[in-house]
């Protein structure tokens, strides 16, 4: 067993761990904090976080081999995430159409016209293709790409390093 490889595993680990929290918590306190409401690919590019902050600390505390396949798996997940973010980011750019079916469409449907009229007053439809807010010139999508790429390489390079 090579100590050193384990170390930088289990050092890896952790940081995946901590990144991947501290990014779906920024998320979430801009959303609940702040107000800023995701649209339906915001929440499905969370979910490659979702997964990778179990699979972190699988790594963190099981045998090399299990390690290397579980930071494996969320360099997989932490991959699938940003190419999501960078198809995201294209739309809101304008670079490509979003999803056609993204934007309302949440809660039960009204009984009648004045329950819709009164539905209508309290519902925020969020579109796939605007950006809620910029960064430095990038989206919340951008930066999700961004993080989720680095994420995914950290997570990768050290499951395929010996």
């Amino acid at each position: 067993m090579n100590t050193a490889a384990l170390l930088r595993i289990k050092t890896t680990a952790l940081w995946l761990a901590i990144a991947a929290a501290l990014t779906v918590g920024v998320a979430l306190v801009l959303q609940h904090g702040y107000g800023f409401a995701p649209c339906k690919l915001c929440l499905t590019e969370r979910l490659p976080y979702y997964a990778a902050v179990p699979l972190a600390l699988i790594a963190l505390f099981a045998p090399e081999r299990l390690a290397r396949l579980a930071l494996g798996l969320a360099a997989l997940g932490l991959l699938y995430g940003a190419g999501l973010s960078v198809y995201h980011a294209g739309a809101e750019w304008g670079f490509w159409p979003g999803p056609s079916d993204c934007g309302g469409g949440t809660g039960a449907n009204p009984q009648g016209v004045v329950d819709f009229l009164n539905a209508l007053q309290s519902t925020r439809v969020v579109d796939c293709s605007t950006a809620a807010l910029r960064v430095l010139g990038l989206s919340l999508a951008g930066w999700n790409a961004l993080i989720a790429f680095a994420l995914a390489s950290l997570a990768g390079t050290a499951a395929a390093r010996p």
